[in-house]
Order: structure tokens, then C-alpha cells, then sequence
């Protein structure tokens, strides 16, 4: 079936379902649920599947399992709704396979055969509808996480198991780029229309090339980091600072203090900061080495990719029902328990005694993803109520 082009997703969607509305019930209640219990496993205070009894499967799952699923969710759009059931039921069979199984075949190929599907249904559309370089982004980076969720499942077979860690740390790097990317576009545009809306017109909106040079730079990053060479790393957390100081630069010229009255923005912001603060430390560490690796990379997984995620999906659910994203201020109190749940993670261990901190960081994750999915449900229901005739 030919892709659905970005000039023809409003009529589309008035024929075919979002995939939004499948995945990002089933996305919230799996961070809600699995995540947590992953850490609760590793302290071995729970038993747990085997996949969920160390770091490298908990990374796993919150990357190619949660962050894939919002991502397909989100820019898959409107289909049709039996290949939305079909991606989904993939995606559901290699959760469950690869919890039950992390290192057999089938687990490997569920997951392969979701991210190349993903891969596939997007790409063309995004490849062909864009024609400045910049607006291309999504579809190499998209390209490049199906390559390394394979990859990820490869290695072991082509006895490169040591990769594995370094793929996990280049698919943060590029969900990163494409929060970073996708992000942008979402706020600087929400921003100055609201502006608008009060008589301030906001110049820097996009800003095309601070843009276009943090994808550079972070594509350079990239390629670096998984070069085992010490110089070449420092070079990659060099890389990492400099986009994090231009992300810092972009952020101040959106102006956002004058959209204080606009919780929603305001989310979507405090993530985009999470980002440059993580990029930031992740820099640092491997520049230096005088900060955790891991605690810096929860600063994206936790912080950035978090409260970005848990924003999208609240608010584009609310936006479609409602008509006004900030109609239930309680997806806020979420937003701040994921923000709480960062520093108590990057914090575990270091200024707090661990187990308690490891413990309250996983509650309020828990609790923030389990409120937005009673609202995403309850959201659900009221829509299909109203298309009941």
C-alpha cells in the first residue's frame, strides 16, 4: 500500500484511525508497568521475566520497546486501522517474547520485523514530502534506529556481543536527535502563535541554522562514540557540549517566559531542557570521566525523553478531543513526578543512599505514566462515544 503523504494526512484521517490512538495507551501502561519493575528486579526485592533482571534488558525495553512504540504512534499517523492492529500485535508478541526469551531467534526477529515495518511505512513519506535537507531528518534517523535495534540483536550471533552496549548508547544519541529535531518543530510553532495571539511576534522560531548544525554535529557524534578509541570518544563529548550550549541557545530565543499561562508549553520546554542538560553531562563524562555515564544518560532516557513523550501523547490525544491540550491539569502533575523521578535517579547512589532513591524515582515514573493512561482510556471512550450514533 503506498505510504499516506503528509499533504494527505487531515483527509486521511478522516477515513482511517490515528495509530496514536493504540499505542499510546499500550506505550503508557508498559512504562507504567515494566519499567518499574525492571528496577524493582534488579534490587531483588521482585522476581521478574529474565530480560528484566539486568541493566542491558531494562535499556532494551525503555528504547526499543516504550520509545518505539511512541514513536510509531505518533508519526505513523492515520492508517489503516487492520496494519495498525497488525504493527501493534508485532510489537506486543516481541515485548512479550523478548521478556520471556531476551536471547533466542524469535525474540530477535519480532523485534527486527517491527522496527523494519516501522522503517518502512514511514520513510518514504518523509523522504518524499520534504524538500530542504533539514526537513529530511526523520527518515535517518529512523533508518538508523531499525539498523541498530538489528544490529542489537545480531551481534550476538555474529559473536560481536560486546556491541551491544555501544548500540544502546548510539540509539539514545538517536532518539535524542530525533526528539530534538521533532521536538522543535512542535514548540517553536505552538510558541509563536500563542504570542500571536497576544500581540508579540516571536522571530527566532525554527531557527534553520542552529538547526541544521546540531544534526550535524550529533551525526558526527554518533559516528564517533562507537569507534573504540579514547580520543575519539572525547571528540564525540566535545561534539555533545556544543550542541547542548546551541539546544540552550534555541531554547532562550523561543521566549517561553512569556507563555507561563500555557502548561503544555511549558512541559514540552522543561523536556527540550532535559535534553540540553543531558547532552550536556553525557558530553562531559565522556570528555572527563568525572560524571557517571549512566546517571548522565538517564537525564535523556528519564528527563528528556520522558516528559517529552508523556507530553506528545497527552496532548495530542487532548487536542483531538477536546480541542484544548490543557483541559486536564493533571497531566502536569505527571510531568513534574517524571522531572522528580530524573533527579532521584541521576541522584541514586551519589547524594542519596540508593535503594530508598532507586525506590521513590520508580514510584513517581510509575505513577506519572499510570495517569496518563487513565486519561488516555478515559479520552478514548469519550471519543468513540461520540461517534456512536
Amino acid at each position: 500500500m503506498k505510504p499516506i503523504s503528509l499533504k494527505s494526512a487531515n483527509s486521511s484521517s478522516r477515513r482511517e484511525p490515528f495509530a496514536a490512538n493504540y499505542f499510546f495507551p499500550f506505550a503508557s501502561a508498559y512504562a507504567a508497568l515494566i519499567l518499574p519493575w525492571s528496577i524493582l528486579a534488579q534490587l531483588t526485592l521482585v522476581p521478574a521475566p529474565e530480560a528484566l533482571l539486568n541493566s542491558a534488558g531494562h535499556a532494551h525495553e525503555m528504547l526499543f520497546g516504550y520509545a518505539l512504540a511512541v514513536v510509531a504512534g505518533y508519526i505513523l499517523g492515520p492508517q489503516p486501522q487492520r496494519l495498525t492492529l497488525v504493527l501493534l500485535g508485532i510489537w506486543l508478541t516481541a515485548r512479550i517474547t523478548y521478556l520471556a526469551a531476551p536471547e533466542s531467534l524469535p525474540a530477535a526477529g519480532l523485534n527486527m520485523l517491527f522496527a523494519g515495518l516501522l522503517t518502512w511505512r514511514v520513510v518514504p513519506r518523509f523522504t518524499r514530502a520534504a524538500k530542504k535537507w533539514r526537513n529530511k531528518a526523520v527518515a535517518p534517523l529512523i533508518i538508523g534506529l531499525g539498523l541498530t535495534v538489528a544490529l542489537y540483536h545480531l551481534a550476538p550471533y555474529l559473536a560481536w556481543p560486546w556491541l551491544q552496549h555501544s548500540l544502546l548508547f548510539e540509539a539514545v544519541l538517536l532518539l535524542s536527535g530525533l526528539m530534538f529535531f521533532m521536538g522543535g518543530r512542535m514548540i517553536a510553532p505552538a510558541i509563536a502563535g500563542h504570542l500571536l495571539k497576544s500581540g508579540r511576534d516571536l522571530e527566532a522560531r525554527v531557527q534553520p541554522r542552529i538547526e541544521g548544525a546540531v544534526l550535524i554535529l550529533g551525526a558526527l557524534a554518533l559516528i564517533l562514540q562507537i569507534v573504540p578509541i579514547d580520543s575519539f570518544r572525547q571528540l564525540a563529548g566535545g561534539l555533545l557540549i556544543l550542541i547542548a550550549g546551541m539546544t540552550i541557545v534555541r531554547i532562550y530565543r523561543w521566549q517561553i517566559w512569556h507563555a507561563l499561562n500555557r502548561p503544555d508549553l511549558l512541559s514540552l520546554t522543561i523536556g527540550y531542557v532535559w535534553l540540553a542538560i543531558g547532552w550536556l553531562l553525557v558530553g562531559t563524562s565522556l570528555l572527563t570521566s568525572r560524571i557517571s555515564l549512566t546517571s548522565a544518560l538517564h537525564a535523556i532516557t528519564i528527563g528528556a525523553l520522558g516528559t517529552l513523550t508523556l507530553t506528545v501523547m497527552a496532548r495530542t490525544r487532548l487536542q483531538r478531543t477536546r480541542r484544548d491540550p490543557n483541559s486536564v491539569p493533571v497531566i502536569y502533575l505527571a510531568v513534574g513526578l517524571v522531572s522528580l523521578a530524573t533527579l532521584l535517579r541521576m541522584a541514586a547512589g551519589t547524594a542519596l543512599p540508593a535503594l530508598p532513591t532507586y525506590l521513590s524515582a520508580a514510584v513517581c515514573w510509575s505513577l506519572a505514566y499510570g495517569i496518563l493512561f487513565l486519561v488516555l482510556i478515559r479520552e478514548g471512550w469519550k471519543e468513540r462515544e461520540k461517534r456512536v450514533p
